[in-house]
């Protein structure tokens, strides 16, 4: 089962792209629809609003004036967040009732109106924005809502900034042109992706990648894209700690396009304690068994567990290394020691072009000799500079 978070701002055309999905075979699970639900006569959350803001909110048949509850709230954060207070909860119980009647091989598409305000899109395998220019979004509301345009201006600005949602989306499908536009786009990211990721997830599978090792420009994103990653990961196994390693975490050192991350356990049991929650999570842990090479002076496997991402379009490779373990600390050092000398990495860079285009695992064996030079150096600096493995 795959769950994806689907938001967007007021006209972008969220509920579009929600019943493309749901044409497409999704399990569309609607919190506007739920939120109606959890109001109607004779249900707790009527009596719950209805106690906190007054008769003034019910119409003459008892039923809920959203009208007039919206002129309360709106222009009001205080009372806003009191209506959230109230509502969220139950929402959140109907649709995790809903989720668990689901099939096993569903693709939830949880369409969420306040999914970034809320802070919830850890909790999704994939967070997806549908956004539009905001005079595209204006345009809509005044001609399918009857607003005045004024009126609308409004809305979108008593709503978190466009910028914001982007940056918590893994996914931003741009809505500004035609409908038929918005059909093609969901069309392509149902079949080529959430199809394939949800078949990964269910059956503990590793997304296949290219095996040849192919070297890209530095992206600005990927520290961002890491964050939301990691999120996803505490979600699942709790607050732990969760490091950005590898080239993707050095600014401006171009590298192969795949996120390594470092979970820290206790122990090799703990980490097999929560292979699981990995897997649900959408890393499922690879087959057989995974040790670093150890540098010189030592001689003895540096043990590990590995995982892998099951998202066909987002590499992650998942170290899972005890704390204080030589791997640990030697995974944590080369990033630190890269970040900080613009030779070395220039001279990391030269051995990646002189290798790319290579099979991966004959690309990462031919870096293994520098590493161990690195790595003497690495720790000459380490104690000049007082480095500590603090995190980061």
């Amino acid at each position: 089962m795959l769950r994806v978070g689907l938001t967007g701002g007021i006209g972008a055309g969220k509920s579009a792209a929600a019943a493309r999905f749901a044409a497409n075979g999704a399990v569309l699970i609607d919190s506007d629809v739920l939120a109606r639900e959890v109001v109607e006569p004779g249900t707790e959350g009527l009596a719950r609003v209805t106690a906190a803001f007054g008769e003034r909110v019910l119409r003459p048949d008892g039923a809920l004036d959203r009208p007039a509850l919206g002129r309360v709230v709106f222009g009001d954060p205080a009372a806003r967040k009191r209506l959230e207070g109230i509502l969220h909860p139950l929402i959140q119980a109907r649709a995790a009732a809903l989720a668990t009647a689901a099939p096993p091989d569903a693709v939830l598409v949880h369409d969420v109106p306040l999914l970034v305000e809320g802070g919830a899109g850890s909790a999704y395998h994939l967070v997806v924005v549908v956004d539009a220019a905001p005079e595209v979004r204006v345009e809509r509301l005044v001609r399918s809502r009857g607003m005045a345009a004024g009126d609308a201006r409004a809305r979108i600005a008593a709503q978190i900034d466009d910028e914001t949602r982007r940056a918590a989306a893994d996914v931003v499908l741009d809505n500004s042109g035609a409908p038929a536009a918005l059909d093609a786009a969901v069309d392509a990211l149902w079949a080529g992706r959430l199809v394939p990721y949800e078949r990964n997830v269910r059956e503990g599978r590793c997304a296949d990648r290219p095996p040849e090792a192919t070297v890209v420009d530095p992206d600005p994103s990927w520290p961002a894209q890491f964050g939301r990653l990691a999120a996803r990961i505490r979600h699942r196994v709790g607050d732990r700690r969760v490091d950005h390693i590898g080239s993707t975490a050095v600014p401006g050192l171009p590298a192969k396009d795949v996120i390594d991350m470092m979970v820290t356990v206790p122990s090799l049991a703990e980490a097999d304690a929560i292979a699981g929650d990995l897997g649900a999570a959408g890393f499922p842990r690879k087959p057989g068994e995974w040790w670093d090479r150890p540098k010189p002076p030592d001689t003895g496997r540096w043990e590990k567990r590995f995982h892998a991402n099951a998202d066909p379009a987002r590499p992650v490779n998942v170290h899972v290394r005890v704390e204080g373990s030589p791997g640990w600390r030697t995974a944590l050092l080369l990033r630190d020691y890269l970040r900080a000398d613009a030779g070395e990495r220039a001279a990391y860079l030269a051995l990646k072009r002189a290798h790319e285009g290579r099979l991966v695992d004959a690309y990462a064996d031919a870096k293994e000799p520098f590493f161990d030079a690195l790595e003497a150096r690495a720790r000459a600096w380490a104690e000049r500079t007082g480095w500590s493995p603090a995190g980061g």
